[in-house]
C-alpha cells in the first residue's frame, strides 16, 4: 500500500481497505473478512479507480452502522431488574449479563471488581455494584470474535489453554490436591501465586486441566 486510505473521487470521498479499517476502527484483516464474505455481512461492492479499490465513504458508513446493530442484536438479555448500589457475586454478576457460569464473565469485568473479600479459607470474592454490571453491559458492542476465519483453520484445540507451558504446574497442582483430599475451590488462588499470574488465568489453567483428566471443575 502507498499510504493512500481516503481519496475524493468526482466530489464523493472514498476508502480504500486501509482507509475502511481506519473509519470504522477495524482490523485490516477484519475489513478483508468482511470483503471476502460481502454476501453475508452485506459489505459493499468497491469499484476500480486509477488502478486501485476503492469504497464509498456513505456505503461503509450504513454497512458499519447496520453491522453494529446486528452484533448488539446478538448479546445476551440483561437484567435491569433490582437496586443499582446492590453488590453482586460473581454469579449473580453472570446472570445479570445473562450468562449461565462466572467463568463468561468478560475480562473488562472480573478483573476490575467494585469491592474484594477475602474468605476464611484464602479465596477472593469479587464483588461489583448492580449499575456496574450494566454498564459493562451497556459498553458491549457484539460477541468476541476468535480471530478465525470460518473453515481456514486446521483441527480446533480441546482447550484453548491445552499447549500453555503453564498448564502442567496446574495438573500437578490438581493431582496433588485430589491425592491430599483437598478442597478444589482454593487452588484458583493457589495456583496463581505460584505461577505470579491473574486468579482468572489460573482458573483458565485449572479449567484445561480439569479437561485434560476428564474431571468436573466442582
Amino acid at each position: 500500500m502507498n499510504g493512500v486510505a481516503r481519496h475524493v473521487i468526482d466530489g464523493r470521498p472514498a476508502l480504500d481497505r486501509a482507509g475502511v479499517a481506519a473509519h470504522t476502527g477495524a482490523a485490516y484483516s477484519t475489513v478483508n473478512h468482511w470483503h471476502r464474505h460481502r454476501a453475508r455481512f452485506g459489505f459493499p461492492e468497491g469499484f476500480s479507480h486509477d488502478g486501485r479499490e476503492w469504497f464509498w465513504l456513505d456505503d461503509i458508513e450504513a454497512f458499519h452502522a447496520a453491522h453494529q446493530v446486528a452484533k448488539r442484536a446478538e448479546l445476551t438479555r440483561v437484567d435491569r431488574r433490582g437496586a443499582s448500589d446492590d453488590l453482586l457475586g460473581s454469579g449473580a454478576a453472570a446472570r445479570v449479563l445473562g450468562y449461565g457460569s462466572y467463568r463468561n464473565l468478560p475480562d473488562t469485568l472480573y478483573d476490575h471488581p467494585d469491592r474484594v473479600e477475602t474468605l476464611p479459607d484464602g479465596r477472593v470474592r469479587r464483588l461489583w455494584f448492580r449499575h456496574t454490571v450494566w454498564a459493562v453491559a451497556d459498553a458491549r458492542t457484539g460477541r468476541q470474535s476468535t480471530g478465525r476465519t470460518p473453515g481456514t483453520t486446521g483441527a480446533r484445540k480441546p482447550h484453548p489453554y491445552a499447549d500453555d507451558p503453564r498448564l502442567p504446574a496446574a495438573i500437578a497442582l490438581v493431582a496433588e490436591a485430589d491425592r491430599a483430599g483437598l478442597d478444589r475451590r482454593g487452588l484458583g488462588v493457589a495456583l496463581a501465586q505460584q505461577l505470579g499470574i491473574t486468579e482468572r488465568t489460573a482458573q483458565r489453567l485449572l479449567a484445561a486441566a480439569y479437561a485434560s483428566s476428564g474431571a468436573s471443575l466442582e
